[in-house]
């Protein structure tokens, strides 16, 4: 081989672009499915909910798992931070909700009242309340403060799966078995709207930043958006590859994902209604998802024991 051509071909292969694995990281140390994830408020802490009693909390940018955080008895349905990243609220089969101090995983205080599995909790944008849904059928506020509880607002016909307030945090949605997604007053304390549409258990539901809409999802395997304002049905998107179990919104809400009991991870626009990026995670059972705080990939729970990181950096397939 002549100097010339051994140059040339060197040239070429550092010039040539680098060809990265296709497969997405994965998060190990649950030994159950992981029903529930989240993002601590500044993006450096992932929580995730397991079905084997437990709460891991994990260094988000190297992996690292930081502490496990044991006393629930049953699984764990679901996570949620505090506003300024303190307090981390969970939830269980046990009827019980935790609330643990983020920074060194202590348990704060137990809150009891529920009569069934807690599927759902959330925390208000001040802080102030604490929303969770059961399977007793009822959507209910606490002070996290002291974890009395403020008021019990109401039912849905069967289990509720989902809660999640407003970003003004003037008014509280919740998703249930029952096929409705309901519009609660947080001020007034009561119920303002029932929306009808989805075609059996709705498992999850978000307000959209300018809260004015409310997205929906459910084993009718659609994303539906409805206005607030007329409690009306403005979109349809779908039908996914699956049921629906998780929903999560990007931090410039301007997407929208959804994963699915088969795996399958669909990221939408919320623009247009199109699907951006769509894929067959190679674990069964996708029942929680998250976008990246850098908007760049999905995180996943799955039944396969561990949470997987999927780049967004590919079309819709």
């Amino acid at each position: 081989m002549s100097r010339r051509l051994a140059s040339t071909l060197a040239l070429l292969l550092l010039s040539a672009p680098v060809i990265h694995a296709q497969a997405p990281t994965e998060l190990k140390g649950h030994s159950g499915l992981i029903y529930s994830l989240a993002f601590s408020p500044d993006g450096k802490l992932l929580a995730t909910a397991g079905f084997d009693n437990t709460v891991k909390l994990w260094d988000f940018a190297t992996g690292k798992e930081l502490r496990t955080l044991t006393g629930h008895t049953g699984p764990v349905y679901c996570v949620a931070f505090s506003r300024d990243g303190a307090t981390l609220a969970s939830s269980s089969l046990d009827q019980g909700i935790r609330l643990w101090t983020v920074a060194d995983g202590k348990l704060v205080r137990e809150i009891k009242g529920h009569t069934g599995i807690v599927d759902t909790v959330a925390f208000s944008p001040d802080g102030k309340l604490l929303a969770s849904g059961s399977a007793d059928k009822t959507v209910r506020l606490w002070n996290p403060a002291d974890g009395k509880e403020v008021k019990n607002l109401g039912a849905h016909g069967n289990s509720v799966y989902g809660v999640a307030f407003s970003p003004d945090g003037k008014l509280l949605v919740s998703a249930g078995a029952d096929a409705l997604v309901k519009i609660w007053d947080v001020a007034g304390l009561k119920e303002l709207k029932s929306l009808k549409g989805h075609d059996g258990p709705v498992t999850g539901a978000l307000f959209t930043p300018d809260n004015a809409s409310v997205l929906s999802i459910g084993f009718d395997r659609y994303l539906r958006v409805w206005s607030v304002a007329s409690g009306m049905e403005t979109k349809k998107l779908g039908p996914a590859p699956d049921d629906l179990y998780g929903l999560a919104l990007s931090r410039d809400g301007k997407s929208v994902a959804t994963s699915g009991y088969g795996g399958n991870v669909t990221v939408w626009s919320l623009s247009d209604g199109k699907t951006t990026f769509s894929k067959k995670l190679p674990k069964f059972g996708a029942y929680c998802v998250a976008f990246a705080p850098d908007g760049k990939a999905l995180v996943t729970g799955h039944d396969s024991h561990s949470c997987f990181i999927t780049p967004l950096d590919k079309p819709a397939q």
